[in-house]
Order: C-alpha cells, then sequence, then structure tokens
C-alpha cells in the first residue's frame, strides 16, 4: 500500500469534506482507495493461510461504500474520513465475527470478533462461558491476547486497545452476582481491537504483525461464532 498517499488523502477530505472538493479530486480518491484495496487483498490472503474460512472472501465483499449515511446523524458531512474493511466468512453483515482493519489519519487499527449482538445470542454466549470457563480463560486470558487487547474494561475506539466496546453496568439478568468472572457476561459484545501507528501499513511487514494480532484474537473469536452459528 502506498500509505502516505492514503493518509494524506484522508488528511485532505477530514479538512474538505464537501461534494465539490469531492468531485474536483475523484482521481484523487480512486487512486487512493485502489491502493487501499492492493493491501487488503494482501490482508486476505494472508489471513486465509491461518483461516480458511475466508479464502472465498473478496476485496468487494470486505470494503465499504466511502459516502456517510446522514439520515440520523448531527454530522452531516458527506464523506468517510477513513479506509475500512471487514474480512468476514459469513460476509460483513452476518453476526459471524471476523477480522477488520482501519486506516484513519492518528486512529488506525487491527480489530476482530463479534459485535452488536442480539440478547438471545449473548445470553447464549454468556451460558456458554460459564459452562466453559476454563476454556474461555485460556484463550482471553494467555499472554498474546492479554499483549494486544488487555482485559475487559471501560474502553473505547479512542484507547489504544481494548476488549468489548459495550457493557453492562450491572450483572446480566439470570445470571449470579457474585460470579467469579462476571466482567465477561457483562459484555454485549465480544470484539477486540489494537491501535497501530499510521507508519505501520509502510510497506509488507505490517502483514506479519498483522497475522500475529489476528491469530491472538482468533481463538476467542471462534469459541463465540460456535454460538452465534447455531443461530444463523
Amino acid at each position: 500500500m502506498n500509505t502516505r498517499l492514503i493518509f494524506q488523502f484522508l488528511r485532505d477530505i477530514s479538512a474538505n469534506n464537501d461534494r465539490e472538493w469531492f468531485h474536483a479530486n475523484r482521481a484523487y480518491y480512486d487512486e487512493a482507495r485502489a491502493d487501499f484495496e492492493d493491501g487488503v487483498a494482501m490482508a486476505i490472503n494472508r489471513i486465509a493461510a491461518f483461516d480458511p474460512s475466508v479464502a472465498h472472501v473478496t476485496v468487494k465483499d470486505s470494503t465499504y461504500r466511502f459516502y456517510r449515511d446522514t439520515r440520523f446523524s448531527a454530522d452531516k458531512s458527506p464523506y468517510k474520513n477513513h479506509f475500512g474493511a471487514y474480512i468476514a466468512a459469513h460476509g460483513k453483515k452476518s453476526l459471524h465475527g471476523g477480522y477488520y482493519i482501519h486506516l484513519e489519519a492518528g486512529h488506525s487499527l487491527l480489530s476482530c470478533g463479534n459485535y452488536w449482538l442480539p440478547t438471545n445470542i449473548l445470553t447464549s454466549c454468556r451460558n456458554e462461558i460459564m459452562g466453559n470457563i476454563d476454556e474461555w480463560l485460556r484463550r482471553v486470558r494467555n499472554e498474546e491476547f492479554l499483549k494486544f487487547f488487555g482485559a475487559p474494561s471501560s474502553a473505547s475506539w479512542n484507547d489504544a486497545q481494548g476488549f468489548g466496546l459495550e457493557r453492562l453496568k450491572t450483572c446480566p439478568s439470570g445470571f449470579p452476582r457474585d460470579y467469579q468472572y462476571i466482567d465477561y457476561l457483562r459484555q454485549k459484545d465480544y470484539c477486540c481491537w489494537h491501535q497501530v501507528a499510521d507508519d505501520f501499513f509502510e510497506g509488507d511487514g505490517w502483514l506479519d504483525t498483522m497475522e500475529r494480532v489476528f491469530k491472538a484474537g482468533k481463538p476467542m473469536m471462534d469459541f463465540v461464532n460456535a454460538v452465534i452459528d447455531d443461530y444463523e
């Protein structure tokens, strides 16, 4: 990827987020987008080497429109200020978890897992965690997972790393309040992320680190996906 071009474009669109500027610079966007998609293609090939379930996934399957949906947002800027790709075996709109690559000036990250799960599936995940707690802890308390993602906390996308975007303030209904590992049951999703510097994607070495990060998160994601797949 030509990351210098990509991030310069993203900084420029952030400063000039209007249709007139975008249409005048459409060739600039097309070049940056093509470079990003080249990187996504390389990521898919590398991930498929250790997770064959995504081998059929294409760049088009994984990437998103650059236009923002502003219908329910106070921010009416027509374009995004980032490029993102979600590499998921069951498709980017499925509940089945996958791998996410996010390029945004000053806020790039690698993430994997499952987002915004329905209540019935969350309840099943919580039951599965309680019923197989030793196996769950092996997947989320090993050195690699903790190094890249940490433990459940009140972290947000703006933090350097995190495990779980949303969580209940108290114990979920029907579960014991004094459960030793209640933090894992309070989560409303099972996604984890690790921020990287903007120059992380320069050259080809980033693929090795990306593989290590995603391999660290995959066992947790596989555990939750096994529950989700009973519903999809």
